[in-house]
């Protein structure tokens, strides 16, 4: 799943270490996230999203996923 994550941390200048310890998990989470290597529960994206103020979608592009 494509995410805005590594775009948004460069921006605010926040080392994958910094978002990691921020939204409880290890800088190799934010790695495979930003690598599209693993998807977000839906309570980690909850935390990235709140800690970037923006919504789940915002952060996490779900445009690939099939219409259930």
């Amino acid at each position: 799943m494509k995410t805005k994550i590594q775009e948004l941390r460069k921006e605010r200048k926040i080392s994958q270490e910094e978002l990691a310890n921020a939204v409880g998990v290890t800088r190799q989470t934010i790695t495979s996230l930003e690598c599209e290597k693993y998807t977000a529960s839906l309570v980690l994206a909850y935390k990235i999203a709140k800690y970037f103020g923006m919504t789940i979608e915002e952060v996490f592009d779900f445009s690939e996923l099939s219409d259930i």
